[in-house]
């Protein structure tokens, strides 16, 4: 056998279609590789979806020793993360070039995110409640309605099944960092329970070096001080599969933080995330599958400047889903459903319009005809203020031998105005209308002795973009979006290493001045390289990440012309088994301490050292 196949099932295959381990949603036990479940609503295996999919599962959030969601995403095939300063800050994730309100997230099935910002708040929530990640590239809309211009993001929390056992960590380091968590799960083998609790506590560094006004960029003053962040965190989950094929779970997910920050109206926000779902699914039939699902998402904030309240935010999203997965034969599944949210915001800001709502229609066929597998997928969304918008996706793969296979995709996708967009006092455009898109894809993957690869190659093109022109936002904007993602996984000499690379063209075709231009805020290339061996009691690794050039807007002339330079951190790690139940990690966060920004003015972590005690059965 070969080293590459010796590799557990956490081998370094982030980024990769084919990943060998099994997750914990899968409902299967023992596959050679995970199910993976968004990017069709049905459960697949990882190496025959025709979409790119990234899956990274727990064992990997561990062995790489991520700190966030940022550490942990940025770099990915594909993905591009901008921060405010460091750990807590604002955090946006731009997905093959679109923008961070064209990224759709859910939380274990949840549609989740602010309903006024149009974006989640990746900076809230804690990897330690994380259980395994699915980031789907490319339109997703004709499943999942608005918002899945740049794909989908589904985020699982730890789930439990087994033997009943408890966990704990604790970690400290640079920046007067300091974390702990700790947990218990169980439930054998037809339920499962889990309950896990985390703080986390950083005095941080001054964030932002802005400038203030007149001509003010950044965040707008000057505030050299320290920007501190504290996070406490709650998931509980539970689930049985009945004997008369019913299958029930419950979940929730409490996220709140206290943020310090620099700006000119407010520098310290309180926030609070919080899912809470269930879900019902019951197969009265062997080829036939039910499922009931509903849930609510919480997104709320209240903003200070030096102690004194400014305003809060409060925004509130129920959703409900029915859908039907009937296969009609072998290797031939339709899939019918239908899903339904409601949207409100409570703020001291007084939004005109306070709520709406949008029900969607879909459906999907799967098939095998010879060698030839195809998807096609078609929605129509009727949104209370937007009416109806009907989206579709078209997917095909063919084998080209027994190691390499060929896939092409087309999708469409569009994206309703956000209420701050529609709403919020004095830049806001009650008449704004929904931005669509167009997405084409060609995909190669393949395998040899040596490891594994795959090649995406894709072009998005956007229309009606929302676009600040004065102090008034109007669908004038347009862009064209060119990408290319490659991956490669080998083990080689005990070491597993995975590499993946995107080179991106975000190009605005919006006409006048800005045509041509390079969309804001996303790198042009992209390069990241994991690797990491066993020792005996010691495993070590390490992951360099270089980014290229990116943009962003000089504020006095609205334009992008401000270029933040390339950059490129190493960080290194180590862990040291002392018995089966206690893990000693340390990390060392960009090595040769580099100065870079990926929002200009705001400043990123330096130099830091960071160690964590597991006890983990």
């Amino acid at each position: 056998m070969n080293n590459f196949m010796r590799f557990p099932a956490t081998a370094l295959l982030l980024g990769s279609t084919m990943v060998f381990a099994s997750g914990p949603d899968s409902g299967a036990v023992g596959e050679s590789e995970p199910v993976v479940v968004t990017a069709t609503r049905t459960a697949q295996m990882a190496g025959e979806t025709l979409a790119a999919v990234t899956t990274v599962t727990r064992q990997d959030i561990e062995r790489l020793q991520a700190r966030s969601l940022r550490d942990l995403l940025r770099g990915m095939p594909g993905v591009d993360v901008a921060n405010r300063g460091g750990m807590g800050k604002r955090t946006s994730l731009f997905l093959r070039g679109t923008n961070p309100e064209q990224v759709l997230v859910f939380i274990d099935g949840v549609r989740t995110g602010s309903v006024t910002s149009g974006t989640t708040g990746f900076e809230s929530i804690p990897v330690d409640q994380i259980e395994r990640i699915e980031i789907v590239r490319g339109p997703r809309s004709s499943l999942y309605g608005s918002g899945a211009v740049g794909g989908v993001i589904q985020i699982f929390t730890r789930r439990g099944g087994g033997a009943n056992k408890a966990s704990f960590s604790a970690g400290a380091g640079s920046f007067n960092t300091f974390k702990t968590y700790a947990g218990i799960s169980g439930g054998g083998e037809s339920g499962w329970f889990s309950a896990n609790v985390n703080t986390i506590d950083t005095r941080g560094f001054n964030a932002c070096y802005g400038k203030p006004n007149p001509g003010g960029a950044g965040c707008k003053v000057i505030e050299p001080d320290k920007d501190g962040y504290a996070n406490r965190a709650i998931s509980l989950r539970g689930g049985y599969r009945f004997a008369n094929r019913v299958e029930m779970d419950a979940h929730l997910l409490h996220t709140s933080n206290d943020t310090d920050n620099d700006g000119g109206n407010t520098n310290e926000t309180e926030g609070m995330q919080q899912v809470v779902g269930v879900r019902f699914r019951y197969s009265p039939a062997e080829n036939l599958q039910l499922t009931l699902g509903g849930g609510q998402s919480q997104d709320n904030a209240d903003y200070f400047k030096n102690g004194s309240a400014v305003r809060y935010i409060d925004t509130k999203r129920d959703t409900v889903s029915l859908q039907y997965d009937l296969t009609i034969a072998a290797n031939h599944l339709i899939t019918q459903g239908i899903d339904y949210y409601g949207e409100g915001v409570d703020s001291s800001i007084g939004f005109t319009t306070a709520s709406r709502d949008n029900s969607g229609l879909f459906l999907q066929y799967q098939g095998k005809f010879g060698a030839n597998r195809v998807h096609f997928s078609l929605r129509e969304d009727n949104n209370e203020q937007f009416g109806k918008y009907t989206t579709g996706g078209l997917a095909w793969g063919y084998p080209l031998s027994d190691r390499l296979r060929l896939t092409a995709a087309w999708g469409s996708a569009f994206r309703a105005p956000a209420f701050n967009e529609l709403y919020y006092p004095g830049f806001s455009n009650p008449d704004l209308e929904p931005e669509e898109s167009r997405s084409y894809e060609l995909g190669l993957a393949g395998e040899g002795e040596w490891g594994r690869w795959t090649l995406h190659a894709y072009e998005t093109r956007a229309e009606a973009l929302i676009t600040r022109l004065g102090n008034t936002l109007n669908n004038i904007g347009e862009a064209r979006i060119r990408g290319m993602e490659a991956e490669v996984a080998i083990g080689i000499g005990g070491w597993m290493i995975a590499t993946n690379v995107t080179l991106l063209d975000p190009e605005n075709r919006s006409e006048g001045s800005r045509y041509g231009d390079v969309l804001p805020w996303r790198a042009e290339q992209s390069l990241r390289i994991d690797a990491d061996r066993s020792l005996g009691r010691y495993t070590i690794g390490g992951t360099l990440l270089a980014e290229g050039r990116r943009y962003d807007y000089d504020d006095a002339a609205n334009t992008n012309t401000l270029k933040l330079d390339s950059y490129a951190v190493l960080d290194l790690r180590l862990s040291y088994r002392f018995n089966k139940l206690w893990l000693l990690q340390a990390r060392i966060e960009n090595l040769f301490d580099e100065a870079y920004e990926t929002e200009a003015y705001y400043n990123q972590p330096g130099r830091g050292l960071y160690l964590t005690l597991h006890y983990r059965p």
